[in-house]
């Protein structure tokens, strides 16, 4: 095999001197992110979008339980109370207790 021409040492030096200098900066990034506190990263000081959806979720179903409990106050005489359901039930009716008769 041919020795490299004296040209081609040169990108060769180069080469090994842009891979150190990318050595140097990539042990000091993960120097600067070890000395960081774990918890004080950039996706937790901004809500994320899944956070912001069930935020915005959330105030949503608390106005149409608002809204229900405000219509069947007024269009019932009966009496209702708002509470998470398993079945998607906005409102719950409250039944009275009646004393047995003696």
């Amino acid at each position: 095999m041919a020795a490299n021409p004296p040209g081609q040492a040169f990108p060769n030096k180069a080469r090994v001197a842009i891979l150190a200098e990318l050595e140097k900066e990539r042990r000091r990034l993960i120097q600067t992110q070890s000395i960081n506190t774990p918890g004080a990263s950039i996706s937790l000081s901004r809500p994320s979008l899944k956070e912001f959806r069930d935020n915005a979720e959330q105030q949503h179903i608390a106005a149409q339980q608002k809204a229900a409990l405000q219509h069947a106050h007024a269009h019932s005489s009966g009496f209702f109370i708002t509470q998470d359901s398993s079945f998607g039930n906005l409102i719950l009716p409250v039944l009275p207790r009646l004393e047995p008769e003696s």
